[in-house]
């Protein structure tokens, strides 16, 4: 994932002090670490978060995005971006995230994670109602998530709704959903020692799509997203309703920019893969500007 964004000076700079205000090693991580130590999500969610920061860095220097907004922990690095926290303190945010996370996902009953792909809104709904899962990341372009019990994943895997096809994820348990709630009160202790400061541009919020105006209202959002779900669908709306021109995925890019191309038909949009993808970034924000 990292090793060719570490061959530009200026984003290894940033991954060993991104590393350093989050205790972890993001660089080795992103570099040697296996599949296994990667899926932890107290070491995944650094490393997300600083992956994200450095090469948008990289692409932006010290500006602002005119429009920012991240899905899940990506939260915090579209924060950092924006302005509303210093680099180092999303980063510090992140590692009490992470921990926090994997505690409440490790006390409590099994849990797992699915995707779930196509089928009628509706009938999906349903059926993630009558296995009391939630829908915990609602992706647009027909992508849900389902949390819950992984023993109501694995019904629902085994018995998908109509024309859908349900992939159960290798996650370490049920994020954004009634699970998460005792992680809320340790990333709320972590987050009031910091001092948020107003967006430099437009910021969106997982919860709504909602345009964040307040720096204390869009780090208090943070907090309370861990138990709640993402609505990532809404943030695309936004987007839309605003006029976005241009669409740029930070490092790791794909998912994002996928589910754009389904749901914000026509946009032009570009994921930062490697370094070799700047170029195009570029281009892109001269030309959507």
């Amino acid at each position: 994932m990292l090793a060719p964004w570490l061959e530009l000076p200026e984003v290894a700079a940033s991954l060993a002090a991104l590393s350093e205000a989050a205790g972890v090693d993001v660089v080795a991580h992103g570099t040697t670490s296996d599949a296994d130590t990667i899926r932890d999500t107290a070491i995944a969610q650094p490393l997300l978060v600083a992956t994200a920061i450095a090469t948008g860095r990289a692409l932006l220097g010290g500006a602002a995005p005119a429009l920012a907004a991240g899905h899940s922990v990506g939260e915090l690095g579209a924060a950092a971006l924006a302005g509303v926290l210093t680099d180092a303190d999303a980063m510090r945010l992140v590692a009490v995230r992470g921990t926090a996370m994997a505690r409440a996902a490790a006390a409590s009953e099994a849990t797992s994670m699915a995707a779930v792909l196509g089928g009628d809104a509706a009938e999906v709904a349903a059926a993630l109602e009558s296995h009391g899962l939630t829908p915990a990341n609602v992706n647009g372009g027909g992508q849900v998530v389902a949390a819950g019990a992984k023993s109501a994943i694995e019904a629902l895997v085994a018995a998908p709704p109509a024309r859908a096809r349900v992939i159960e994820l290798q996650v370490a348990g049920a994020f954004h959903t009634t699970y998460m709630v005792p992680a809320v009160a340790d990333l709320d202790a972590a987050a009031s020692s910091l001092t948020p400061r107003e967006p430099g541009g437009i910021l969106l919020s997982n919860a709504d799509g909602a345009q964040v105006t307040d720096g204390a209202d869009a780090l208090a959002r943070i907090v309370r997203q861990v138990a709640n779900p993402v609505r990532w669908d809404l943030c695309m709306e936004s987007m839309l309703e605003l006029g976005v021109t241009g669409i740029i995925e930070v490092s790791p890019g794909g998912v994002l920019t996928g589910l754009a191309k389904r749901a914000m038909k026509g946009v032009p949009a570009v994921a930062l893969k490697t370094p070799d993808d700047l170029t195009a970034a570029r281009e892109l924000l001269e030309t959507a500007a």
